[in-house]
């Protein structure tokens, strides 16, 4: 089973890691998504109806979302919490990935599933109050 800093590792080749500074905004609600990144230094917030729901560190997988799914809409807003590297697989090229190395396909699943786990129980705790 690959780890997360090695599922970064297969779609690290593209030419260059995409870099953003603190505050920048990686991608808004609702644009199409066309490629998924993994964070290679910094960290993440995904933020939903202006509420940080999230924070992603190094190693971790985000936008996969818009890729699998039929209308390609990202769910959430990225904003880079701090100065950030990251690696980024183009929709083509997710495709092929997970076609050819069926590790990957699951680590982006598991980390998929762990991310929707963790805002269930995030919303099971405000509802709470």
């Amino acid at each position: 089973m690959l780890d997360p800093v090695k599922t970064i590792s297969i779609f690290q080749k593209t030419p260059d890691p995409k870099t953003f500074k603190a505050g920048e905004t990686i991608f808004e609600a609702g644009q199409t998504g066309d490629a998924m990144y993994g964070i290679i230094e910094g960290e993440v917030n995904m933020v939903v109806n202006a509420k940080v729901i999230e924070t992603l560190t190094k190693g971790k997988l985000f936008g996969e979302g818009a890729l699998i799914h039929d209308d390609h809409k990202r769910a959430s807003t990225a904003i880079a919490k701090t100065d950030c590297q990251l690696a980024y697989l183009p929709k083509l090229e997710f495709l092929f990935a997970v076609q050819e190395t069926p590790e990957f396909a699951l680590q982006v699943m598991r980390n998929y599933s762990d991310r929707l786990r963790q805002a269930r129980e995030t919303l099971s705790s405000l509802s709470d109050f």
